[in-house]
């Protein structure tokens, strides 16, 4: 995948998509995101475009996320879309993302199974091309959130799960534990193969999958935003949904029909989530070291 070109100003970028002379004829505000600003944009030929805003040394996040959704659209079916995104922008002060809109519409038990379905047929797409060479990881590194999420290929997803996700994230979050406990951890992550089994095949995953991150349309059909996108085990993305909740049991009887869920994947789904809780902890802090520590406890023995 080529990094999509980036433009040295909003009014190039406009043009270049929508053709020279178009303009912002009003801006309005969107709410809902802790780490940009967002906008709908109205312009002179009567389109609407989608844009978020940050400072002009955070255009990563947007590099990432450019690259993130391109990669779900390609595995994306029918009933299930991914935003285009139009343009990346940076002028030296801002940096700007401008993507397709979404005319929000209603929940429904129908949205629910597409999205479902969909989630399922993506994870049972080839995804190898996305690994960056090896069995899982993605071609870059990317953003969990605002943190860092390490994306270095490799062959086994355990080795994976241990090396990018478990132990960046812990060692981030060390000042929050004993010494004892920091060698147990260590020790958790040498054995971490009796508790987590590789997958049949490697999967994209949306990789921040919380009812946050999809949207339905006023037609109906479920839409994936905000990736942290990478190839790993399809059940990594199905326990972030359970972690905050926010899907129902028509999402999770869809999926089942589609792509089946392993029956010990209930054993497993409290260390997926401890990926995130670490995560949550060392971008919040303290309100996650309790949930952090439950789990912990179950294996740090």
């Amino acid at each position: 995948m080529m990094s999509a070109e980036i433009f040295s100003s909003l009014n190039e970028a406009l043009a270049e998509r929508f053709g020279a002379g178009t303009e912002v004829t009003r801006r309005t505000g969107v709410s809902g995101g802790d780490i940009n600003r967002a906008w709908m944009l109205e312009l002179s030929n009567g389109s609407k475009v989608f844009m978020k805003e940050n400072s002009s040394r955070n255009i990563g996040f947007f590099i990432a996320e450019e690259e993130g959704l391109r990669a779900l659209k390609e595995l994306c079916g029918d009933e299930l879309r991914v935003p285009e995104v139009y343009a990346l922008v940076g002028d030296g002060r801002s940096s700007f993302l401008l993507m397709e809109p979404i005319e929000e519409g209603c929940r429904t038990a129908a949205s629910s199974e597409a999205l479902g379905r969909g989630l399922a047929r993506m994870h049972l797409a080839d995804a190898h091309r996305f690994a960056g060479g090896g069995q899982f990881g993605f071609l870059h590194d990317n953003y969990i959130g605002a943190g860092i999420q390490i994306n270095t290929p490799k062959a086994s997803w355990i080795e994976f799960y241990a090396e990018c996700r478990l132990r960046p994230q812990f060692e981030r979050a060390a000042s929050w534990f004993e010494r004892e406990e920091r060698m147990a951890f260590d020790a958790f992550l040498g054995r971490l193969d009796r508790y987590l089994e590789e997958p049949g095949k490697p999967s994209l995953l949306h990789g921040d999958l919380w009812a946050g991150n999809y949207m339905i349309d006023r037609s109906g059909t479920p839409w994936l935003i905000d990736p942290a996108a990478y190839v790993g085990h399809a059940e990594a993305d199905l326990a972030m949904t359970e972690l905050f909740g926010g899907f129902d049991g028509r999402f999770y009887d869809a999926y089942r029909e589609t792509a089946g869920i392993d029956a010990g994947y209930p054993a497993r789904r409290e260390l997926y989530h401890l990926y995130h809780l670490l995560n949550h902890l060392n971008l919040f802090g303290g309100t996650y070291l309790r949930s952090v520590k439950a789990i912990l406890e179950k294996y740090l023995q």
